[in-house]
């Protein structure tokens, strides 16, 4: 479990600050260093405050068997110490019980109410507080050769009860804190593992539909030309074939890449095997020229001085902007002319720009489900950018889109 906060001593911490996050906490077994150091002390304090009350009851010459059965409730008080976290109500009620009797066992019983406020809530340590409280009027029954203390005694006794109790109190109360600081760490880090896998989910989802679409809609493609031309040249048909089975292998593959990360849950990228090279905006001529192997007439303006140098996640945006254009060019206007414009530098951001006829012949047989332009609005979004599309007064639908390229 998580430690909260500023607390990254853990070891230090006691275990009942150091439960589980689940409605019924469950202690850990054994002491940590800190309750030992705690036990210790407690077992120190509890011998040396018997051995004063055995000196004090030796300054009263008392008779020997009842000062000796005095010592021996004392010492065994203080051996109850060690047993104070697995019983603490058991181990009180013990150390009062002694406590009327044997005068060196009176500090043992306020480290036990210390151990019961501690560990319980008020409810159980009100019984244990009204027993210290009757003591000292019990004690004069049960050992009449002990001396009545004074009023004033009897009033710093009850104090220090007070002051026992309020401490315990006060303990209980910060370890709840601690748990409870402790619970909404852990709430918190898995809500943000959560929403984590939630947007490497998105991602892998946006980058596949841009993938899978482009790849798909050129197979799509050249499957059809080969259906309306069954009398075409060998050559074109060995040259579609080919565009045909390339497509098709690496559509595979992503879509294999993809599967096997969502079986194996491995959405920390850390842990992954390095990824494919991702397209960059270097490589724009390469996907014109996909499309134009394809039968489209595609027009690439690229007014970038030096596409290499764009930083890789604006390049990747771009690509992905004029693949899912050109896309959306084959479904919907494979007749017309597509232009593609790309311009913008350093400071100034990167402008994209695609341009085809609207309303011409689609592509038949490759669906749209419309998700794409969705895709690519949010994925500029998320870049810092924005994105427009839609028809224009000349006829043509426009794709376009400003992503931030800083110095």
């Amino acid at each position: 479990m998580t430690t909260p906060a500023g607390l990254d001593h853990r070891i230090l911490l006691p275990a009942g600050a150091l439960s589980g996050p689940g409605p019924a906490p469950v202690r850990p077994a054994g002491r940590t260093r800190r309750d030992w150091a705690a036990d210790v002390a407690l077992f120190l304090l509890a011998v040396g405050l018997t051995a004063l009350g055995v000196v004090e009851g030796l300054g009263q010459h008392p008779a020997p068997v009842p000062f000796a059965v005095d010592a021996a409730l004392g010492g065994l008080s203080c051996l109850g110490v060690w047993l104070r976290r697995r019983r603490p109500v058991g181990f009180a009620v013990v150390a009062v019980a002694f406590s009327v009797y044997s005068m060196s066992a009176a500090g043992v019983a306020l480290i036990a109410l210390f151990t019961v406020a501690a560990h319980r809530r008020v409810a159980v340590a009100g019984p244990i507080v009204a027993g210290c409280v009757v003591v000292p009027l019990l004690t004069p029954l049960v050992r009449p050769d002990v001396p009545v203390p004074p009023w004033w005694q009897v009033l710093l006794g009850f104090a220090c009860i007070a002051a026992v109790l309020a401490w315990g109190m006060f303990v209980r109360a910060r370890r709840q804190s601690l748990r409870e600081r402790a619970r909404r760490v852990e709430s918190e880090r898995e809500l943000r593992l959560a929403q984590v896998r939630r947007s490497e989910r998105d991602r892998i989802a946006r980058e596949m539909h841009d993938v899978l679409a482009h790849r798909l809609s050129l197979l799509s493609l050249h499957a059809g030309a080969l259906e309306l031309r069954p009398d075409a040249a060998p050559e074109e048909v060995a040259r579609a074939a080919g565009v045909i089975r390339d497509s098709a292998h690496r559509a595979l593959e992503d879509l294999r890449e993809v599967i096997g990360m969502l079986r194996a849950g491995r959405l920390d990228r850390s842990e992954e095997a390095p990824e494919r090279p991702q397209p960059t905006l270097a490589d724009l001529p390469d996907l014109v020229d996909q499309s134009r192997r394809a039968g489209m007439r595609v027009l690439l303006d690229c007014r970038v001085g030096e596409p290499a140098a764009a930083p890789a996640a604006i390049g990747r945006g771009a690509y992905r902007i004029v693949q899912e254009g050109l896309t959306n060019a084959r479904k919907h206007g494979r007749d017309g002319q597509v232009s593609v414009t790309v311009g913008g530098s350093a400071g100034e951001g990167l402008t994209v720009e695609v341009r085809n006829p609207a309303g011409a012949t689609a592509a038949a047989g490759i669906p749209g489900g419309g998700s794409g332009l969705i895709g690519l609005a949010e994925r500029a979004g998320l870049a810092g950018g924005r994105l427009e599309y839609g028809p224009t007064a000349a006829g043509e639908f426009r794709l376009w889109a400003w992503l931030p390229w800083p110095r």
